[in-house]
């Protein structure tokens, strides 16, 4: 799998998200390879979209497709400022990645070192859908541009049950690698998604 980050500030959340409408009936249809995206606009007006594709050369041919290229003309001064770009080959799944029976999507950016992240995903995976059943899936795209830099997006049923979970101490067989985690993740930034929008 191969994922597209695209972030950037909007004043239009509205707007932006009526061009993600018109993305899906208007190019989506020739996007050969897409296989969805989540999407959204926080509260401070942050737009973060994750894009996926079967593979890095499918996501290259509709970046090349002039329906693209006239719905993102139509699409760009809808932001404030430079919109980012990410392209990330490597990808992590926890629960199969997403979904869309998610009610809340939280979206994190920061720097940790692979290794570390996936040792710690091995020793916690099986112990978190009994401490942390609103966690229904998460997917982490580490980006080509920056060796440990990466975006991921954990999908909950809804905020108030996310909240809920957090604020639960992990249990002890954990705690350590729950502390290790929290220690590798001391710089993210964060992305409330409270009304996230999915294409699939």
């Amino acid at each position: 799998m191969f994922i597209q980050v695209i972030s950037g500030h909007t004043s239009d959340p509205a707007g932006v998200m009526q061009a993600v409408d018109r993305w899906q009936q208007e190019v989506r249809p020739g996007a050969i390879g897409f296989l969805g995206e989540t999407s959204g606009v926080t509260q401070d007006g942050d737009f973060i979209c994750l894009a996926r594709f079967e593979s890095v050369e499918a996501a290259r041919v509709n970046s090349d497709r002039p329906e693209q290229s006239a719905w993102w003309e139509a699409t760009k001064d809808l932001f404030d400022g430079p919109v980012t770009f990410h392209d990330c080959t490597e990808v992590d799944l926890y629960h199969g990645g997403g979904t869309d029976d998610a009610g809340f999507v939280q979206v994190m950016q920061g720097h940790a070192d692979p290794d570390q992240m996936h040792r710690l995903d091995d020793r916690v995976e099986d112990e978190l859908p009994r401490w942390r059943p609103d966690l229904l899936g998460s997917v982490r795209a580490w980006h080509g541009d920056g060796p440990g830099d990466y975006t991921e997006a954990a999908y909950f049923t809804n905020e108030a049950e996310a909240r809920t979970g957090e604020a639960q101490p992990p249990p002890p067989e954990v705690e350590a690698e729950m502390q290790e985690w929290s220690d590798l993740m001391a710089d993210v930034t964060y992305y409330d998604l409270t009304n996230p929008q999915f294409v699939s």
